[in-house]
């Protein structure tokens, strides 16, 4: 199988993200240049946790 070629230039973002870098160094670690509170925040409010979702479809079809 051929190696897939890595993607050049900067990949696009949402705007409140412009600037993001995450890496993972030697040891497995994520590094990144942006606060991981605000990383958090960012998703909390731009994505809806699908477990949190099926619990409640769970618990409408029991009652």
């Amino acid at each position: 199988m051929p190696k897939k070629m890595k993607k050049k230039g900067i990949p696009s973002v949402h705007e409140e993200l412009n600037g993001f870098d995450i890496k993972v160094n030697t040891f497995g670690e994520l590094q990144s240049n942006f606060n991981i509170e605000k990383i958090n925040s960012f998703l909390n409010e731009n994505l809806d946790d699908k477990k949190l979702i099926e619990n409640e479809e769970s618990a409408l079809e029991e009652e």
